[in-house]
């Protein structure tokens, strides 16, 4: 996953670099039974009726950071215990980037499919929260580590986790062993990040049978990360790989990561019926495709004030992108020999200039790539949003949860129109009696 592979936008008037968000504190949870045996530790106040998950639709992102902020006071008051450097240092960073936060946009997701599946199921709405929250710590541990992968400086606008640590202490023993340090030190934090998602996931109270379906998709989702990350950075040391390739990789790390995971978990938080669980997949694997190839697209062509990094990073890491892809098939297929040497000549290269970054996008442009995934896009979009129309939802759900997948997607305006207008929303029908496939 790169920097921007989670459309991580900066958040409104954040912290300082390196600062902790204020949290507040927490009292000890009591513990129960989640119904399979397992034990759940609860104390995180939780939607008290149908009205107050209302409430939350108003401002979800806002609910998750509140839930983040009463859990990691917790955490970080466990931390201290263990050793106050570590917490200063490590822990406190760890909580308050998680808190920084961006669009929050899988827990989003996974908040308005569970409200689609369920409606104002309270229960539903309480394990789509904590679930939400987790997959913001899963974040927070893919950021991290991305940044110290792609030796990126800037993540929403401010230094790096591993920058800020190398800071800290360049002056006492230099930039060599401080780089060193910062690097080490981060990946030990996207650690941390790990272990505290995995807490709060097993932590979340969950009905009777739906236990197991939401902890194989998250195991499911872990791995689906990893190996769409190795694929990644597997691709930068070999040749150029194929098209299929490069979609795999794709998909692994963003489009089940970024959207389907998320869908998935709060339609089965809800007890959504297989028919409604294929279908939401279905749309959650086209929206994803088109969040990542937009992703592609933003690295090289986006507003840095938008995205909140440099453009390049993609091209200094010689990341194999869908992008860079189609240009070297559609060069290949043209008899274009100047385009490829063009690519090759930048691709990897971390002194990257910006006449480098210019000649990069020409080659983009003139070979069609450009136009391509951006029609790619749009296309991925409609037939998402077509997969999406087909599912029986909840109309007070599945209208938000419809107008964020296409937001997600990046498409540009018009494109939901080639998905036809949006049918009419009956009450929810996701908890049983699944319709055939037609």
């Amino acid at each position: 996953m790169r920097p921007t592979h989670a459309k991580d936008h900066p958040a409104t008037a954040p912290p300082q670099p390196g600062a902790a968000a204020p949290v507040a504190s927490c009292a000890h949870g009591t513990v129960a039974d989640d119904g399979e045996g397992h034990r759940v530790a609860e104390g995180v106040p939780v939607p008290a009726g149908s009205a107050e998950v209302r409430r939350i639709d108003a401002d979800v992102p806002g609910a998750v950071g509140r839930l983040l902020g009463q859990v990691l006071a917790e955490r970080l008051r466990r931390a201290r215990l263990t050793d106050p450097l570590f917490a200063e240092e490590l822990a406190e960073r760890v909580a308050g980037f998680t808190l920084q936060g961006g669009k929050r946009t899988r827990a989003r997701l996974v908040w308005w499919a569970s409200r689609a599946c369920a409606g104002r199921d309270r229960a539903a709405a309480a394990a789509a929260l904590r679930i939400g929250g987790a997959l913001e710590l899963l974040q927070t541990c893919a950021l991290v580590h991305d940044d110290v992968m792609d030796r990126a400086v800037l993540r929403r606008g401010r230094p790096t986790l591993h920058t800020d640590l190398t800071d800290r202490y360049a002056d006492r023993v230099g930039p060599g062993r401080a780089g060193r340090f910062g690097q080490s030190a981060a990946v030990l934090a996207g650690d941390l990040a790990l272990a505290w998602a995995d807490d709060l996931m097993a932590e979340t109270p969950l009905a009777p049978g739906t236990g197991e379906v939401v902890r194989r998709l998250w195991s499911d989702m872990r791995t689906e990360m990893v190996a769409g990350q190795y694929l990644d950075v597997q691709g930068q040391i070999t040749a150029a790989p194929s098209l299929p390739r490069v979609l795999r990789a794709a998909c692994l790390k963003s489009a089940l990561y970024s959207v389907e995971r998320p869908l998935a978990l709060g339609a089965a938080v809800a007890g959504a019926d297989e028919v409604t669980l294929r279908r939401l997949g279905a749309a959650g694997r086209c929206v994803g495709m088109a969040f990542q190839l937009r992703d592609d697209l933003d690295d090289v062509f986006g507003d840095p004030r938008e995205t909140g990094k440099a453009c390049g990073g993609d091209i200094r890491e010689g990341k194999p992108t869908y992008l860079v892809a189609v240009a070297r098939a559609r060069a290949e297929a043209a008899g274009d020999g100047v385009a490829p040497a063009v690519l090759d000549r930048w691709l990897g290269d971390p002194a990257l200039t910006e006449r480098g970054l210019d000649e990069v996008r020409e080659v983009l442009v003139a070979t069609g790539a450009r136009a391509t995934v951006e029609a790619e896009v749009d296309r991925l979009a409609a037939q998402g949003l077509r997969h999406f129309d087909r599912a029986v939802l909840d109309a007070e759900g599945g209208g938000p949860l419809r107008d964020l997948l296409l937001a997600t997607a990046g498409a540009r305006p018009g494109a939901a129109a080639a998905a036809g207008p949006r049918p009419a929303r009956g009450p929810a029908r996701a908890r049983g009696g699944a319709e055939d496939e037609r």
